[in-house]
């Protein structure tokens, strides 16, 4: 049954919502590509329609008065890099103390053309034992969902490999600010 979150992203805006998310009771979830502050919309939309209990990850700058009120409604938890606070046991830490819970993060970490996306998701599923969920945002197609799930994490170069094959054909908002090549 569709909520008012679904009705609004595919009614009102226009979207369809693609493969069905996974019966999975704990992941890391990647969302991309990430060019445009709509793809949190969009995204935030998505998650409510499929209704897991989730956390969004974002950066610890983001969260100054009066941001900080919005960010925490929207369910992001301020995370810094490991020169600060290590972000990767601390979700690990989420993660085992939870029944159920689902981390999302944009891998790119920001709107703009990156020279390499930061890897903290895969050692945050290895560290906690968890799949790494691929969504996707495809501007072209009007299309959110799940592209598939990565259970094998043995090799972070087989994981970028296959995460960059999902990808491949996805359109961002803004195409000349996304890159697959730069993954590594």
């Amino acid at each position: 049954m569709e909520t008012v979150y679904g009705y609004v992203l595919t009614k009102a805006l226009g979207w369809k919502i693609g493969r069905k998310f996974p019966d999975i009771k704990k992941s890391i979830i990647i969302f991309a590509p990430h060019t445009s502050y709509f793809d949190s919309v969009y995204g935030k939309l998505f998650i409510n329609e499929i209704g897991i209990k989730h956390a969004f990850l974002s950066k610890k700058e983001l969260f100054f008065f009066p941001m900080n009120v919005i960010m925490k409604w929207y369910g992001s938890i301020p995370v810094r890099g490991v020169k600060g606070e290590n972000a990767i046991f601390k979700v690990s830490k989420m993660l085992e103390e939870s029944e159920s819970l689902h981390i999302v993060l944009s891998p790119e970490g920001t709107l703009a053309k990156v020279s390499k996306w930061n890897k903290g998701f895969y050692y945050m599923a290895v560290k906690a034992n968890v799949p790494i969920i691929v969504g996707y945002l495809d501007y072209q197609k009007k299309e959110i969902g799940v592209k598939g799930v990565i259970y094998n994490l043995e090799s972070l170069e087989d994981v970028m490999s296959q995460i960059s094959v999902m990808y491949k054909d996805v359109t961002a908002k803004y195409p000349e600010n996304f890159s697959l090549e730069l993954m590594n």
